[in-house]
């Protein structure tokens, strides 16, 4: 049994759907501080963007592109960024996680009345990049993986 594959038509849609997802699980991640959402919800919409490629492309296609490798290793650096922010903030602050940001010029800008700019935020915004990351990689391994392991179980 071959790979499983949509029509061109579906195909072509994926195909341009899929930066505009991504475009929106990145605009959900980095104004996690100011909305609802975060790291862990514009994750899932960024891994819900690799499901979709994988059910127009089929899951051998998108294995080739986007090995499981390339994805652990996403989703390892977005580890290493959130220990090394908390570690920072130990050392910077002399509190784990300690907001070491907050009230700076360029990331920690305290807002007026009704205003809610980008870097208002301190770190909590490059802690959300890190989850998304984490969740991005991690949830497009195990979904990548389930699409791999359902077309195997299909073909025996």
């Amino acid at each position: 049994m071959s790979d499983e594959k949509m029509s061109v038509i579906v195909q072509t849609i994926a195909g341009m759907l899929f930066p505009m997802v991504l475009i929106f699980s990145f605009y959900v991640i980095l104004h996690g501080h100011l909305t609802p959402g975060g790291g862990f919800q514009g994750g899932a919409i960024g891994a819900s963007a690799v499901a979709l490629l994988i059910v127009a492309y089929g899951s051998k296609t998108i294995e080739k592109k986007m090995a499981e490798e390339n994805l652990s290793i996403f989703e390892s650096l977005g580890g290493l960024v959130f220990v090394i922010v908390a570690i920072a903030g130990f050392i910077l602050a002399s509190a784990f996680l300690s907001n070491f940001l907050v009230g700076e010029p360029l990331f920690g800008q305290i807002p007026g009345w009704g205003e809610s700019p980008l870097n208002s935020g301190g770190f909590l915004p490059i802690l959300n990049i890190a989850v998304g990351m984490k969740v991005i990689g991690g949830l497009s391994a195990i979904v990548l993986m389930l699409a791999l392991v359902s077309r195997e179980v299909k073909e025996q």
